[in-house]
């Protein structure tokens, strides 16, 4: 087993958030586009598609430019990925790895995912949020029929962060692949902004828990979290229930009914009335599938891959970015104030007054989720 590396906080970078696959996409294939030296993408949830196409023209212009490409993407997220494109990739020059391929003889261990969502060019400038290289975050305005993409934040982060973001990749690949890697690191670009890399590597290392917990303790004027799965441990519930009940502005904004996984949304909401007693404001995001992993802790934020759900931080590899900077942290307010205005917001009255069938459906899956957890 490799070593765990500690995770220190780095200032002077820069910091971009990215709004939409309309906006990040052209970003990073911009960036890929742009390379001379290594292009590094560590994915969970990866498959055919216009989007990948678009991926893989850029990387072969890249690749005849000499730059060095390293893919790996989980055996299991990426299991909507065609042979016949492996085999392109591959075939380009990239070398492409699997974390983790399902195996039966594997039991629980195939439970075990690399859920994270990165990507790093010329040590240069790295991509970190809650993306896949999928159709189901990318929308071809030229296509009128496509259904509407999720909804996901992503940050673009330059400066001496990216030294750490290489270090997390190099140990990966390392892992997966048995090679050695070691590109360059460029953090030529300076900023203002205070950044620290954040991890979990299953149940033994929940560092990305552990922050949000100590950021939510120690709030004094604000906690609003994003997540596409709200199943959070119970440390995690009983931080949001005390910050409300020392009058804290304490909101979530959660999936409505749009989303790839119905049983996690009925099961979840199992948690609202205890919340809404307590005076934590509940809202449901309507227009689409809201997939974004975020949270704000007064002048903190973290984005990146992690839920908070409990399959996530007892199973998964993630990596979130964390920030001290005033400009991150008002854009990404006025980006969830924005979403709250496409929102039905929960109250305590109505929540009591729901309908006997939906109060059903959230035992069932509600109580489902909890034998899961405890067979597993």
């Amino acid at each position: 087993m490799q070593k765990r590396r500690r995770w220190y906080w780095q200032q002077g970078n820069s910091v971009e958030l990215l709004i939409d696959g309309q906006c990040y996409f052209p970003a990073m294939l911009d960036a890929i586009n742009g390379a001379s030296q290594s292009v590094l993408l560590e994915f969970y949830f990866v498959s055919s598609g216009q989007l990948l196409d678009r991926f893989i023209e850029a990387f072969q212009k890249a690749i005849e430019r000499g730059v060095q490409i390293r893919m790996l993407v989980d055996g299991f997220g990426s299991r909507g990925l065609t042979s016949g494109d492996r085999q392109r990739i591959r075939g380009l020059g990239v070398r492409l790895k699997a974390y983790n391929p399902i195996r039966l003889t594997k039991w629980n261990r195939n439970f075990s995912r690399d859920h994270r969502k990165l990507m790093i060019v010329d040590g240069r400038i790295a991509f970190i949020g809650g993306t896949g290289l999928t159709d189901d975050f990318y929308v071809d305005v030229a296509d009128s029929k496509q259904k509407m993409a999720w909804h996901e934040l992503m940050l673009a982060v330059q400066g001496p962060i990216l030294a750490d973001w290489m270090a997390l990749f190099q140990r990966q690949w390392r892992a997966c692949s048995a090679e050695q890697i070691d590109f360059p690191v460029d953090a030529g670009i300076r900023g203002v902004a205070e950044l620290k890399v954040a991890t979990a590597e299953g149940i033994h290392q929940q560092e990305i828990k552990a922050n949000f917990r100590s950021q939510i303790n120690a709030a004094h004027r604000r906690v609003w979290l994003v997540t596409a799965y709200f199943l959070p441990s119970w440390s995690i519930r009983r931080a949001l229930l005390r910050a409300a009940r020392r009058g804290i502005d304490v909101r979530l904004l959660l999936p409505g009914p749009i989303t790839d996984h119905p049983g996690i949304y009925y099961a979840s909401r199992r948690y609202y009335k205890r919340l809404l007693a307590a005076g934590v404001r509940i809202y449901e995001y309507q227009p689409r599938f809201m997939h974004a992993k975020l949270g704000v802790c007064d002048n903190w934020v973290s984005i990146g891959s992690c839920n908070l759900d409990h399959w996530n931080l007892r199973w998964n590899l993630e990596a979130n970015q964390e920030a001290f900077d005033a400009a991150l942290v008002e854009q990404v307010c006025e980006s969830i104030q924005h979403d709250f205005g496409y929102s039905d917001e929960i109250t305590l009255e109505q929540w009591l007054k729901r309908p006997l069938h939906k109060r059903v459906w959230g035992f069932i899956w509600g109580y489902l989720n909890s034998l899961l957890l405890r067979i597993v």
